[in-house]
């Protein structure tokens, strides 16, 4: 007979319950630095892919519910596959802002209007050259 540990169960949460925000990596490094120069510390663990294509920012559970910022996605994760540890989170992903480091999410207010600003600031820069 074969058993299973609780803890490799897939169905098993494994962090915290959160959503989470996926953009392009531009404009995901333009918001974590537009969040870190705001005032306090207003970044959550951000994950970045493998490729470095996109980022991932932990916000409240319940934001993709009314998540509606062009260009960006958000997904409810229920705590399934997100280990809030210093270690890789996921194969193929790593931590650009790891927990520890940040609040235990990012504020989904904040990181909209952090987005805002950046995609006008790349905007602005793309039409320079």
């Amino acid at each position: 007979m074969m058993t299973t540990s609780r803890k490799n169960d897939p169905l098993e949460p494994v962090g915290p319950d959160c959503d989470v925000v996926t953009v392009p990596a531009r404009q995901g490094l333009e918001a974590v630095d537009i969040l870190r120069r705001g005032a306090g510390d207003a970044v959550g663990p951000v994950l970045h892919d493998g490729g470095c294509d996109t980022l991932g920012f932990l916000v409240p559970p319940g934001t993709a519910a009314a998540w509606d910022v062009p260009g960006s996605v958000c997904t409810e994760t229920d705590g399934r596959g997100i280990r809030l540890t210093p270690d890789r989170p996921a194969k193929g992903s790593d931590w650009l802002v790891p927990p520890g480091e940040a609040d235990l999410a990012t504020d989904p207010a904040m990181l909209r209007e952090a987005l805002g600003q950046a995609q006008r600031m790349i905007e602005a820069a793309d039409s320079c050259s």
